[in-house]
């Protein structure tokens, strides 16, 4: 039976600060709450954790699950928590559903189960239902360019046919296809991936956003959602072109790492992307610090 939770609003993909030692990661605990509590106080409507914005990926299953535990214990059931549990193994991700449903995440969500390999539609459909196998929570679909289908809206189309399969992270610069999406899955929960045109997608259909750069911008965010529902579209546009100076400018600078080195401006203790990424030296810290203040971004919070 299809839940009846529906996703609206922004929710940031969260970053996952931890220590590198060489060896290990180890899970900065007081940073997850402090940036928690400081997006909740900025508006946000809920979190995604452990996609490839929170590195999930190239993490191991124990951080992870450390990470689901610590954004829990800090949001305290005050928003709703996706908790993406794709990884290079599917075995991996039957494990962390099972910790997913074990500690009360809202929903889960998950790209395909390898980066390296192509899977056909019936497979991947396959994928999805025994996730769903595992959990009873809503499932989130992840459609992007990892799906390597001739028709994205029918594959959609299909796993969404699944019990617990509520909606869909549309991350593809094809609104067209999220309009599809919507026509054709009668209720279906669309949330729209890329930062840069969020206006896009609420106008195509989407009920909410997911990204990145929300880490940021939290406050820019919530007031383009918020001036689209009120019905101002052209005002939406010029928040999100505001918006998207900024985001031109980390996405130049190395994505993950210039998120993470933002915040670290800001006073989050984050740490730097995953090795082997390199931080950024310090020049070039100082002329991206100066190029985001010309943009309006404030580092003292």
């Amino acid at each position: 039976m299809k839940s009846d939770k529906i996703f609206t609003g922004i929710m940031p993909a969260l970053i996952t600060p931890y220590d590198d030692d060489g060896e290990k990661y180890t899970l900065k605990r007081d940073t997850v709450d402090k940036l928690c509590k400081w997006e909740l106080s900025c508006g946000v409507n809920g979190f995604y954790i452990c996609g490839s914005t929170g590195e999930g990926p190239v993490l191991g299953t124990k951080l992870r699950m450390e990470m689901a535990e610590a954004v829990i214990e800090s949001v305290g059931g005050r928003c709703p928590i996706i908790n993406h549990i794709g990884a290079p193994s599917a075995e991996d991700a039957v494990a962390l559903v099972k910790h997913s449903d074990s500690i009360g995440i809202d929903a889960i969500s998950s790209v395909v189960p390898n980066f390296y390999f192509t899977y056909n539609d019936d497979e991947t459909v396959d994928y999805y239902k025994r996730l769903a196998s595992y959990t009873d929570k809503p499932i989130i679909i992840y459609a992007q360019s990892l799906m390597k289908t001739a028709d994205i809206p029918a594959l959609v189309k299909r796993i969404y046919e699944i019990d617990t399969v509520t909606g869909v992270k549309f991350t593809i610069p094809n609104y067209y296809e999220l309009h599809r999406i919507r026509e054709m899955c009668e209720g279906i929960n669309i949330i729209n991936g890329p930062d840069e045109t969020l206006t896009c997608g609420l106008l195509m259909g989407a009920d909410a956003g997911i990204g990145t750069t929300y880490n940021v911008m939290p406050v820019w965010f919530t007031e383009l959602y918020s001036t689209f529902k009120a019905g101002n579209i052209a005002g939406a546009a010029q928040v999100q072109f505001k918006i998207n100076r900024v985001i031109e400018a980390i996405i130049r600078n190395g994505t993950i790492r210039a998120t993470k080195e933002a915040l670290n401006l800001m006073g989050f203790d984050c740490g730097n992307a995953a090795f082997p990424t390199k931080k950024m030296p310090d020049a070039q810290l100082a002329a991206f610090k100066t190029e985001l203040e010309s943009y309006g971004v404030c580092f003292e919070i």
